[in-house]
């Protein structure tokens, strides 16, 4: 992916000021974000249409900042699988280096079945 000022920490939530002063480098959280969807797109092929995968865990450093422009690459090697959980071995560089490594846990669940639990909390 190529950052964008949209994936910096200024522009992560405008409800959380303490941002906002923050220098306009990839945010930790746009990260995590471009791991997920590296591990689902890499998982969606094994999957039936009423399945999907949620994140459960999410074990990672940001070790170097990545201004503006710059391309980022996430690598994501399976590790294993427990049960309905998949593990993930990430890693995200861009052209100096380590951005950023770690690993990802991701858990099978229907997806109608995931969306009523949802909906339930919604009426509490």
């Amino acid at each position: 992916m190529i950052v964008r000022p949209i994936h910096t920490v200024p522009e992560v939530d405008d409800a959380w000021p303490g941002f906002r002063d923050m220098p306009p480098v990839f945010a930790t959280a746009m990260m995590v974000g471009f791991i997920e969807q590296t591990c689902i797109e890499a998982l969606r092929p094994f999957l039936r249409r009423d399945q999907l995968t949620v994140g459960t865990l999410v074990d990672v450093t940001h070790v170097s900042a990545t201004p503006v422009g710059c391309s980022v690459t996430a690598d994501v090697e399976f590790t294993g699988q427990e049960g309905k959980t998949f593990s993930f071995r990430v890693t995200c560089r861009d052209s100096n280096g380590l951005v950023g490594e770690g690993r990802h846990e991701r858990t099978l669940v229907s997806r109608d079945r995931f969306m009523g639990r949802v909906q339930a909390k919604v009426g509490t």
